[in-house]
């Protein structure tokens, strides 16, 4: 910023993209405020025998299920479908398991292909040292000619005898209704096939975009350099506009909200890894000698604030977060994510708050001290503001009315 300015602080609707964050700053008039909740969460969909989860799109109504290995979903009031189905050995009396009817994510495909009398090609992969097969589908159903795709990928034993279960998950709806291959692949990538997969990208990114080699890249405005692999900047733009087209159809839908939510936790489960080792540069570089947790946020504040700003008219106007943070670039949200991610990282709790009528968005973390705070999920969260260059807890007096913010947290 440059310190000769006016200290204004200029907000820009545009009201044919709600939808979207636009935010301006020059600098602020600044006070201290106490913020209270307005809190929307829309969570993922666990299954706790066999430790997957699900994190679809708003508008998968659940159908039917048994709550662990069987779910079936349809979108709003479109025939599209949602299936998914654990193939696993039969449970014996004696708490073991029969064998698994599949061998292998392969043959069950097949299988799959066979008994729908699908077209489709059937292409193998690896996601996670995990077998899986990604299907594309083309068949004939109840509402006639039906397309979409389905994964199969194999979980973890619950109880470690060797053999893996596998999930087999059906994104498709009929061809008459158009086909809607985002809403298919968004449902499909926010599989978690087992815990330790909770923060990584997604298998179908990881299929369509495969990371490449390593390479040694040096962050944005700082001497410090990070491991980054060759193509993850441009699968973390991919999700980026494959989510923003999904969170378009929501702009009048009475679940913009959860929407909302999802989109962010959607990019933010995409780039946790993708920027883990960033992350940890950044937290030694700025820890040097150590430092308290506040004292880090806001080492960690004044990097973000010194982007600069950037839009994307023809686009989701976020930039993913591996760009913002090696080309030092991007708008309110993205750096407030970026943010809270490298809070995360540090093993400081973090989220964000958006707000469609103030047009901006802001980092939050769960950190001592004085300064403004909002409440989400029962913690008092200090905010921190991205685009001005000022310290954390100050906001500015223009955007007190707290029932204009939507917490988002992410995880």
């Amino acid at each position: 910023m440059n310190p000769k300015m006016v200290e204004t602080y200029t907000i820009m609707v545009f009201r044919n993209n709600p939808a979207r964050i636009r935010c301006y700053g020059t600098g602020m008039f600044l006070l201290f405020l106490l913020l209270s909740p307005v809190l929307l969460s829309a969570s993922p969909i666990a299954s706790p025998t066999w430790g997957f989860r699900i994190d679809p799109p708003e508008g998968y109504q659940l159908m039917e299920g048994d709550g662990k290995g069987r779910f079936s979903f349809r979108f709003q009031e479109e025939e599209t479908q949602l299936d998914l189905v654990v193939y696993a050995g039969a449970l014996q009396p004696d708490g073991s398991r029969s064998k698994n009817p599949y061998p292998s994510v392969a043959v069950l495909a097949a299988d799959v292909q066979r008994r729908l009398n699908s077209q489709g090609a059937i292409k193998p992969f690896t996601y996670r040292h995990k077998q899986a097969v990604l299907m594309e589908l083309r068949f004939s159903g109840i509402h006639g000619l039906s397309q979409g795709w389905g994964l199969c990928i194999e979980l973890e034993s619950p109880e470690q005898t060797g053999e893996k279960p596998l999930l087999l998950a059906l994104a498709y709806g009929p061809v008459q209704r158009g086909n809607i291959p985002d809403i298919h692949f968004s449902a499909l990538d926010s599989i978690v096939p087992s815990p330790q997969d909770r923060l990584v990208p997604g298998p179908i990114t990881e299929y369509q975009y495969p990371r490449g080699t390593q390479q040694q890249v040096p962050l944005a405005g700082l001497a410090v350099e990070a491991l980054i692999y060759e193509h993850d900047a441009a699968a973390a733009q991919a999700l980026v506009d494959r989510e923003f087209r999904i969170l378009r159809r929501y702009i009048a839908s009475p679940q913009w909200k959860e929407a909302w939510i999802r989109f962010y936790r959607a990019i933010y489960r995409d780039s946790f890894d993708r920027l883990a080792h960033a992350a940890f540069m950044l937290e030694r570089f700025w820890n040097i000698p150590e430092l308290e947790d506040r004292d880090l946020a806001e080492k960690a504040l004044n990097w973000v604030q010194s982007f600069t700003y950037e839009r994307n008219l023809l686009g989701s106007d976020f930039v993913n977060l591996v760009s913002a943070a090696v080309e030092g670039r991007g708008d309110c949200d993205s750096r407030a994510l970026l943010w809270a991610l490298i809070l995360e990282q540090a093993n400081i709790p973090a989220a964000i708050m958006v707000s469609p009528q103030y047009s901006h968005a802001m980092g939050l973390a769960d950190l001592p001290g004085t300064g403004a705070r909002f409440t989400l999920e029962g913690k008092s969260w200090l905010v921190a503001e991205t685009t001005s260059s000022v310290s954390l807890g100050r906001i500015s007096a223009q955007m007190s009315e707290t029932r204009y913010w939507l917490g988002v947290a992410l995880e």
